[in-house]
This record gives structure tokens, C-alpha cells and sequence, in this order.
């Protein structure tokens, strides 16, 4: 009995066949080529789904000279911010044939950055893409250890030929703070993210300019870790030490978790007595009790540009950077309410 032949694999050929097209405009289109008119791209892209087509990236690489694999620089994966920022790159990625390799950082260190560029330069990946969120990273230094090497920062504003995609932080925060002040917010304490890190320091930027435009000043600003751990802990910390307030800005949705259940155990109503407003809108913020005020962050949209400009960069070399900025969004719920006169 002989065994059952295997299905022939679909070519390029055929996809040009089935869209009416030739090879070479599949080719073009499979390379995220511009010249390819919208509706002939949209054609191809159906072929190639229709007939289950999937380039033979072994051969592509023989021409191309390339491996078709990206390394991704990450740090903070445990946390939500970083690991969706490395999930959506990494469905984008995919989305273009690219396969993915992980470089994670176990601290926020510059010598963790550059162990984790060599390592990755030694996998010999087409491009990097960086999601490191240290303060003051030398970008020159990562120019250099990159060499030849394409990268991207993301979420890292004013990072020059290094450019990406970057949700602006402190435009974030001051949405959050604005809405307090409308609300009639006066006595407003902070609760920090650690603040080496970038968006962390940018986030306190935020605060202090709406704060400082309105003629105000936080009654207390206690510096926390991410977790809902501290943020428990530093409002523990502010009631013990009696600092009136109505109001808690907090730096991420987590640590605005850990604020509500410290105010729940003293007796204190949120939003009655206290308002707080996080930032990130995590799943499960629209669940906590009650509902989370925050700052919505598109991490799908930083995830896809931030690709775009990698293989723009890989393609492209001589090609100008151009940084992409994403608007957060303010989201209101039920855990802000207007300040008791």
C-alpha cells in the first residue's frame, strides 16, 4: 500500500495565476513595495489567502541576504505596558513573514541593553527593535554596538535616526490631571512609577503641567514600583501620615488597584471621599470596584508602527526616519467624581 503523496506546495506562480498578476508584482507586494496600487495589493493578499500561500523564507533569505528574523530588545515583560508592547511587535512581525527573537533584559541597565544587542547581533537578525524605557539612554553607544544593523526605539521620543513609534506619555497625564482639576480636584497626591524609568518620568511631567497651569501643587508625591503591592503601600503611607487629599493620581492601572483596596480597608469611598484616575486601561480596570478612571494607550497601534518603521529602515537605508506619535485617550469611569465643596 503506498503511502499518500503529499499536496504540492503552492508557489508564487500560482498566486500571480490566481490574481491575474505577474510573480513580480506578487514579489512586490509581499515586500511591502509602494508601488503596487491598492486594489492589485488587495488582490494578491486574497490569492495568497485563498491558495494558503506561504513564502519559501529559506530561498527569499538565499536572495536577499537576509535571515528574516527581527530581535526584540525587551525589559519589564511582567508588567502590562511592556508585554503588550512585545506581543503586538511581535504579531506585527509576523504579519510581514518576519519570524521574532527575544533579547530580555533582567534589569534596566545599560550594560543588560548592550549584552542583549550582541547577543542578538550575533543571531544575525535583520533589525532590532528596542523596548528598554531607560532614562537617558545613550543612543549614539546603541548606534555604535549596532553597527550596520537596523533599530528602533520605541516609545522613546527625540531618539533621532533611531525613530519609531512613541505614545506620548505626558500628553496622557495631562488628560488625567485636567479632568481632576474639572472636576474641582485641589488637594491632588501623586503616585509614581519607578522613575529611571522613561514613561514613568514623563507621566510626572504631565501631572506637574496641568497641576502648575491651574495654579496648583500635589499635596504629596510618593515614588512606587509598578505593582499594586506599592501602590497599596504608598497610600497606606499617606493616610498614616494625614495628608489631606481628594484626589490620587496614580502612574499605572496596577498601582491604582493596590490605592483602592488601602482606601477600602479604612473605610474611605471611592469616588465619594477620593477620586483616582490610573493610566494604561488594562482588561481588567473596567472591573475593579468601582470602575477605573485611566489613560488608554494603543499598544496595537505602537506595536505596528513601530514595525513598519523597522522594516522601513531595513529596506530603505538611505530613507530619512520619521517618528510616529500616538494620542492616548482619557477614559472616564466611575472611580472619579466631582470634589465635595
Amino acid at each position: 500500500m503506498s503511502a499518500t503523496a503529499a499536496p504540492p506546495r503552492v508557489t508564487i506562480h500560482d498566486v500571480a495565476r490566481h490574481a491575474g498578476v505577474s510573480h513580480q508584482t506578487v514579489s512586490r507586494v509581499l515586500n511591502e513595495h509602494p508601488s503596487v496600487a491598492p486594489t492589485t495589493r488587495h488582490r494578491v493578499l486574497e490569492a495568497i489567502q485563498v491558495l494558503r500561500y506561504h513564502p519559501n523564507l529559506a530561498a527569499r533569505s538565499l536572495v536577499t541576504q537576509r535571515s528574516g528574523t527581527l530581535g526584540i530588545v525587551g525589559h519589564g515583560l511582567p508588567h502590562y505596558g511592556p508585554a503588550q508592547m512585545m506581543v503586538n511587535i511581535e504579531q506585527a512581525a509576523r504579519s510581514r513573514g518576519y519570524s521574532v527573537t527575544l533579547a530580555s533584559i533582567p534589569e534596566l541597565r545599560e550594560v543588560e541593553i548592550e549584552r542583549a544587542i550582541m547577543e542578538l547581533r550575533r543571531q544575525n537578525v535583520d533589525g532590532m527593535i528596542l523596548i528598554t524605557n531607560l532614562l537617558g539612554v545613550d543612543i549614539t553607544r546603541i548606534q555604535r554596538l549596532c553597527g550596520t544593523v537596523p533599530f528602533v526605539l520605541v516609545d522613546l521620543p527625540d531618539s533621532g535616526t533611531a525613530a519609531g513609534a512613541t505614545i506620548d506619555q505626558e500628553a496622557g497625564a495631562r488628560l488625567a490631571a485636567e479632568h481632576l482639576i474639572a472636576l474641582g480636584h485641589e488637594r491632588i497626591a501623586l503616585l509614581l512609577g519607578p522613575q529611571r524609568w522613561h514613561d514613568a518620568r514623563l507621566r510626572l511631567d504631565g501631572w506637574h503641567s496641568a497641576l502648575k497651569r491651574a495654579n496648583l501643587s500635589p499635596v504629596a508625591t510618593l515614588e512606587g514600583d509598578w505593582s499594586a503591592a506599592s501602590g497599596f503601600g504608598l497610600t497606606q503611607e499617606l493616610l498614616a501620615g494625614r495628608v489631606p487629599f481628594t484626589a490620587l493620581l496614580v502612574s499605572n492601572d496596577q498601582m491604582a488597584l493596590g490605592a483602592l483596596w488601602a482606601l477600602h480597608e479604612r473605610g474611605i469611598s471611592v469616588p465619594d471621599d477620593v477620586s483616582i484616575v490610573g493610566f494604561d486601561d488594562i482588561p481588567e480596570s473596567r472591573f475593579f470596584h468601582p470602575p477605573l478612571t485611566t489613560v488608554r494607550q494603543d499598544f496595537a497601534a505602537l506595536g505596528a508602527l513601530s514595525l513598519a518603521a523597522l522594516v522601513k529602515a531595513i529596506e530603505e537605508p538611505d530613507v530619512p526616519a520619521t517618528p510616529a506619535v500616538i494620542q492616548p485617550e482619557l477614559i472616564v469611569r466611575a472611580s472619579s467624581a466631582r470634589a465635595r465643596s
